[in-house]
């Protein structure tokens, strides 16, 4: 360890009696050596507030929050993340929904398209002709992308039952060969998409 000088001495007559008492040392970072017990008020000591900033381990317990508190942080952490997890999945059926409400609107307005086609083919009574030919191409071609929409028709015939949920009766017809609330002839085609109705069949029920 280095020697005090009589000048220090002088300065310092405490520096020979009394060691330093630095927690991290002061000869390492004191002019004095590390000897003049001067607790960084000498000059060029730089280790001043190492034991104001040194916290010990009761300390950290002492500051570490208690078992109400940390189950208080926890509760409130669970409950965003299950907010969180309930807006996704709002949010992704909500997204679901719009997409198949788009789907059902274009579609319901190229419906009375693939009607005049197909009251275009009915009129016209040869099918030889190139004219009948590509009206019931184009017909196809529509009906084609409307499958690939999830469009479907409702299979309704002669004969069937009617049934509220897939038939709109718009008149009535008596006709002894036919039951009681059965279809006698249907007037429009009826659509669904994806098991919900796009438009109703419209229908003349018997009886």
């Amino acid at each position: 360890m280095k020697k005090t000088t009589k000048k220090e001495e002088a300065r310092h007559p405490e520096a020979a009696e009394t060691p330093c008492e630095c927690s991290s040392g002061c000869a390492a970072h004191c002019n004095c050596g590390g000897s003049c017990g001067c607790h960084g008020e000498h000059e060029g000591c730089t280790c001043e507030a190492t034991e104001a900033e040194s916290t010990t381990e009761a300390e950290i317990v002492e500051s570490a929050p208690d078992d109400d508190k940390y189950a208080e942080m926890l509760n409130r952490y669970q409950r965003c993340l299950a907010e969180f997890d309930n807006y996704r999945k709002r949010t992704a059926k909500e997204m679901a929904a719009r997409y198949g409400d788009g789907i059902r609107a274009a579609c319901e307005k190229l419906l009375p398209i693939v009607d005049n086609f197909e009251r275009a083919l009915a009129a016209h009574n040869d099918p030889e002709s190139t004219f009948h030919q590509g009206i019931a191409l184009i017909a196809r071609q529509f009906g084609g992308v409307l499958e690939e929409m999830g469009v479907k028709p409702i299979e309704t015939q002669p004969g069937d039952p009617f049934d509220a949920n897939l038939h709109h009766a718009v008149a009535h017809t008596e006709d002894e060969n036919l039951g009681q609330n059965e279809i006698a002839a249907v007037l429009q085609k009826g659509y669904v998409h994806k098991e919900r109705v796009l438009r109703y069949a419209m229908v003349k029920v018997a009886n």
